[in-house]
């Protein structure tokens, strides 16, 4: 005769997990805003139609926040990124941004938006 099977229950999270640049460090999620992922980069340069011209209306650095203008219609995007956008632009950039996969080119560097 076998002995019955004890199941463990999983344990509950009590805390939402915090990405680490929320305290000033390196992004250690993948999340719209946070740390851009390889797979993302190249879903966002394999389809080169999607990408809008965009300028920098505003950004702060402290908030993450970057509001642009889309050149094509002339909308506004505020933006939110974790991981130091806001520190790389400033008033009048000009910055592409590809919002089917949530990425903003500044220069030669990309960086993951979530549209606020």
């Amino acid at each position: 005769m076998s002995t019955p099977h004890s199941h463990i229950p999983p344990l509950e999270v009590r805390e939402r997990a915090l990405c680490m640049c929320d305290r000033g460090d390196t992004c250690s999620s993948y999340a719209p805003g946070h740390a851009l992922h390889l797979i993302q980069a190249r879903l966002a340069s394999a389809t080169p139609a999607d990408w809008a011209d965009a300028i920098v209306e505003d950004a702060d650095s402290r908030s993450g926040f970057v509001i642009v203008r889309r050149l094509g219609d002339d909308a506004p995007v505020a933006l939110w990124n974790g991981s130091g956008a806001a520190a790389r632009v400033s008033v009048g950039t000009p910055v592409a941004l590809h919002e089917r996969y949530h990425v903003l080119a500044v220069g030669g560097e990309r960086f993951n938006v979530l549209r606020a």
